[in-house]
């Protein structure tokens, strides 16, 4: 039986581990539950999974939670909860479902205590790639990819000599926006961008995918999680999202992984790594389709990308900072204060501004974190 922790259980990556997880009884036991600020779902999977801790976001909803979990549960919060429900446990297998760089130090405290990662917080690796991979490596550790892309690459290459990869292309739907001009972006709501096409996902990286700055953090993980170069990296406009992602060979062979867009396939080849198992999704039958859809990345629709291209090559805290950046401008639109095309400028305007640190400790990294941040919610539009 697989032991499982799970950070960000009440979000979308995390509710759907669980629905993997309830499949599959006599299989995984849960260890630990993180779930920030959703205290009624959390309360309803504690007494579902009935684990050993479960950990909130504050001290306030520690207290509220206390007396509605099953006995024997240990109530935690905070930062330190999270670290706790990443490391603290029996679990053998930690989901970090996180959305953000809040999911950085319980994921590395997770390496740290020799435990496998199913990796779904992509700022992890964005902000701090070379001290995860370096940590895990050192502890033996397997990052294995939930995201759907990085999960079809690391498929493709099972097996394969890595040194043989002439490049790896990771698909994108496109978004919310894909079919729209930029003059036809300038003045969308919040809720216009939250109709994702294909998936069903949080609001975070809903906007995410809309900018494209989702896959350009998914371009930054796939240089970490498979040691490609930035130049043998491509991103290409799939609107079906069938065709998750594909690799392409020196012999100019194309391996590709496919299927419907459904989230519990990556994720419980991530929890059942080697093995595979029945899942309770729908087959894909290519007839019904008929045709599938690709065309050329336009960087100047899409500046986000370019910037995150950019990023990677210079490469330090360069990474760190748009990814803050982004942040808080997300967060900002979501709540209203700037408009959608402003999400872009804060990032560029904030990357502008930033001196890359090469090669930075874990403090260097908090500490760039934070005055991108400090920087981007400073920000007023023109």
């Amino acid at each position: 039986m697989k032991r499982v922790s799970i950070l960000g259980s009440t979000g979308s990556i995390g509710t759907q581990t669980l629905d993997v997880i309830s499949h599959h009884p006599g299989r995984f036991a849960v260890e630990a539950l993180a779930g920030g600020q959703n205290v009624p779902l959390l309360v309803e999977q504690a007494k579902r999974f009935r684990p050993k801790k479960v950990s909130v976001a504050s001290k306030e909803l520690a207290a509220e939670i206390k007396g509605q979990l099953p006995s024997g549960t240990e109530v935690l919060y905070g930062e330190e909860g999270l670290i706790e429900a990443a490391a603290g446990t029996e679990a053998d297998y930690v989901v970090t479902a996180i959305v953000g760089s809040l999911g950085l130090r319980p994921t590395l405290a997770a390496i740290e205590a020799g435990k496998a990662i199913g990796l779904a917080n992509k700022e992890t690796l964005v902000s701090a790639g070379h001290l995860v991979t370096e940590l895990a490596q050192k502890r033996g550790v397997k990052l294995l990819p939930i995201d759907s892309e990085h999960s079809a690459i690391f498929q493709c290459l099972n097996g394969e000599d890595l040194s043989r990869i002439r490049k790896i292309t990771l698909t994108a739907s496109g978004g919310s926006f894909r079919d729209r001009t930029r003059a036809e972006l300038t003045h969308v709501t919040v809720e216009d961008a939250l109709k994702h096409p294909n998936w069903s996902m949080g609001a975070k990286i809903t906007i995410d995918s809309a900018t494209m700055v989702n896959k350009g953090l998914e371009v930054i993980e796939a240089h970490w999680l498979f040691g490609a170069s930035y130049d043998d990296i491509e991103v290409i406009i799939h609107p079906e999202s069938i065709v998750h992602s594909f690799v392409e060979f020196v012999d100019h062979s194309i391996i590709a992984q496919l299927g419907n867009p459904d989230m519990r396939v990556p994720i419980q080849y991530a929890l059942t790594y080697p093995d595979r198992l029945h899942t309770p999704t729908k087959p894909l039958d290519l007839t019904e389709l008929g045709k599938l859809h690709f065309r050329k990345m336009d960087f100047s629709r899409f500046p986000c990308l370019k910037m995150a291209f950019d990023s990677g090559r210079s490469g330090g805290t360069a990474t760190t900072v748009f990814n803050a950046a982004n942040e808080v401008a997300v967060a900002r639109f979501l709540q209203g204060e700037i408009r959608f095309l402003q999400i872009e400028e804060i990032i560029y305007e904030t990357l502008a501004a930033h001196q890359a640190t090469a090669n930075p400790s874990l403090d260097e990294i908090i500490e760039a974190d934070a005055w991108a941040r400090q920087r981007a919610e400073a920000w007023k539009s023109l």
